[in-house]
């Protein structure tokens, strides 16, 4: 991948997080660490399955090793694999693996987020997907205890989904044509 292209990918994760994630407030805990620089983009250059396992790995490692005051949170972004919704589905059972393997599971959670994101037993247009869709395939590392932290600072944490596909829901075409612009492209050969 050229460097062109991972600096594309990098500003169109960033907009994505600034427009949607911040803008709609789909996370409430977000904008202090994006603001604050605590969140890591690595652009992955992995083509295979394999290569992304190995990313994460040294992702998850280089977190452990940080403080969640330099370095709260890691956003992975694979452009280059995974680009179905179902390969990437069946690919978060080997990650939950690698957390296991590695005893991470009580450190860190994994968030993912990709451009056709469907949750089960939904139809692929259903507005709820969209809390979920991002311009590239994403994992996103999350530190367990600040996770925890986050949802004990506010009153009713699991009504954050619900009100999520209210303001998804809320949306026009029009604008979610600008939100989600990956969404809306034409194929030049159609």
């Amino acid at each position: 991948m050229e460097e062109t292209d991972s600096t594309e990918i990098q500003t169109g994760i960033r907009a994505w997080l600034e427009q949607v994630v911040i803008g709609l407030n789909l996370c409430p805990f977000a904008r202090p660490v994006v603001n604050d620089g605590r969140l890591r983009i690595r652009i992955s250059q992995a083509t295979t399955e394999e290569a992304a396992l190995t990313d994460l790995q040294e992702e998850l490692i280089r977190l452990a090793g940080s403080k969640a005051t330099e370095s709260e949170t890691t956003l992975l972004a694979l452009p280059a694999v995974l680009t179905s919704f179902p390969e990437f589905n069946q690919f978060l059972d080997l990650v939950d693996l690698l957390l296991e393997q590695f005893d991470w599971s009580e450190d860190f959670q994994i968030a993912s987020f990709h451009p056709a994101y469907q949750f089960a037993g939904t139809e692929p247009n259903a507005p709820g997907n969209l809390t979920n869709r991002a311009p590239v395939p994403l994992l996103h590392i999350l530190r367990q205890q600040s996770v925890t932290a986050a949802l004990d600072s506010i009153a009713d944490p699991a009504s954050i989904p619900a009100r999520n596909i209210e303001t998804m829901e809320s949306l026009g075409e029009s604008r979610l044509q600008q939100l989600f612009p990956w969404l809306y492209r034409q194929d030049p050969g159609t």
